[in-house]
């Protein structure tokens, strides 16, 4: 049994399109669970059609649902996790979506890696109207990796019940690092596996958190930092890897900032990137490029940039 859950609030614009590339799975054993914060927009509505009674004639339909204020995306989530009851579970926000046999591979790959405790791989960036903007490949990471803030994305993050129930749910102190004080919990209790595919599709538009609060994940990041100290199994790899783990927040931190227009502020926390571990901050080279012409008023560079690279993934998804 894989367990999904979707917190959602507010999203009717996208929540349909997340709820059916759930449902349209191939996998025959899925558990979907939605927690909603009490939206007033047509949410509800929508995600009434999907229920048992709404929809009889539906092979694959809503297991569990709720609409009432909560206390955030964290509290949204864990609502889910308490009524789920797969061996797998993950969460899927409103604004997201998976792509076809995902769930199948995830199943496959949880059965050939019977230790893993979380399952990750790519996810392709799209934006508000579903057009692709980028790919997001990531690597094999440990969690001395995850400590140095490599971050993982969490669309395409799968976990095995067992573990996330030793580790304990979704702190509800974090708001927008919250997942990745998950994975860092969980892994210090068993393997993180990466694959090399795409799982899923990460929406970026003007009220994803990522784009209208950008500026306050590295603040999370510190907190985080400050966390890691009081970790007895954290403690000697901070020692030992101190100046990469610094390198990697003040990164993070200079990532979002650039991401939030605050080029100023981002390359000066790239120079911090640069000061603690320069091969940290040379990962970064086009982006530290773009923010320092950005400042110079060159910034129409990166649109034409990043319009281009659209062109060739819409290209490729046609193909």
């Amino acid at each position: 049994m894989i367990s999904i859950i979707t917190p959602s609030f507010n999203q009717a614009d996208f929540l349909e399109e997340t709820i059916r590339s759930v449902l349209e799975q191939d996998y025959p054993n899925v558990e979907y669970l939605i927690a909603d914060g009490g939206s007033t927009d047509a949410s509800v509505d929508i995600i009434r059609r999907y229920t048992r009674d709404a929809s009889p004639q539906l092979n694959t339909r809503l297991n569990w649902w709720c609409s009432e204020v909560d206390a955030g995306q964290a509290d949204a989530i864990n609502k889910g996790f308490s009524h789920a009851t797969g061996d797998i579970i993950a969460w899927l926000n409103s604004d997201d979506v998976y792509l076809p046999e995902t769930l199948s591979k995830v199943a496959k790959l949880f059965a050939e890696n019977p230790t893993a405790g979380i399952i990750y791989g790519d996810v392709l960036s799209i934006d508000g109207d579903g057009n692709p903007i980028n790919i997001q490949h990531f690597s094999p990471y440990k969690l001395n990796d995850l400590m140095a803030f490599n971050i993982i994305s969490q669309p395409a993050v799968f976990m095995r019940q067992s573990v996330l129930e030793q580790a304990g749910y979704l702190d509800l102190d974090y708001h927008f690092l919250l997942d990745h004080h998950l994975w860092l919990r969980m892994a210090q209790l068993a393997p993180i596996v990466y694959t090399p595919q795409v799982l899923a599709k990460a929406r970026y538009h003007e009220n994803a958190k990522n784009i209208a609060y950008a500026d306050r994940f590295g603040k999370e990041a510190f907190k985080i930092l400050d966390w890691m100290e009081t970790q007895p199994l954290m403690v000697n790899i901070l020692r030992d890897e101190k100046e990469i783990i610094l390198a990697g927040t003040h990164h993070l931190d200079a990532f979002y900032l650039v991401e939030a227009g605050k080029m100023n502020a981002g390359l000066k926390a790239y120079w911090r990137t640069f000061r603690y571990n320069p091969k940290t901050a040379l990962k970064s080279w086009k982006r530290i490029l773009y923010a320092f012409l950005s400042l110079l008023g060159f910034s129409s560079i990166r649109k034409s940039y990043l319009k281009s690279r659209q062109k060739s993934l819409t290209r490729m998804d046609a193909n």
